[in-house]
């Protein structure tokens, strides 16, 4: 797979989401998440837990930063790649979980 196999659109989850525009196998690399580092929470802030237990946050600025959240979601992050959990087909949102304290919403 070349160049990003997505792009963005109104979601019926929420707003603006993420959308596959090919066919993404497990485990593949979905794209790589753009920020600037901030040691605020917001909208559109990813926390990456380094390997020695330390938090960063990156305020997103990219198209990653309109993923959707899901109790069953089919990517993950790695640090700040995304990658497939299960496979994802053209057309379907690339949706990831926020988080336990998002655990009560779908």
């Amino acid at each position: 797979m070349t160049g990003r196999p997505f792009s963005t659109g109104p979601s019926p989850v929420h707003g603006t989401g993420v959308f596959a525009t090919a066919a993404i196998e497990p485990g593949a690399l979905i794209g790589e998440f753009e920020g600037e580092p901030t040691d605020v929470n917001g909208t559109h802030v990813l926390w990456v837990i380094d390997d020695d237990g330390t938090e960063q946050g990156f305020r997103g600025t990219g198209k990653l930063r309109w993923l959707n959240h899901s109790r069953t979601p089919n990517a993950a992050f790695d640090g700040l790649e995304l990658r497939a959990r299960s496979p994802i087909a053209p057309g379907d949102e690339i949706l990831i979980h926020y988080g336990d304290e998002w655990a009560d919403v779908p």
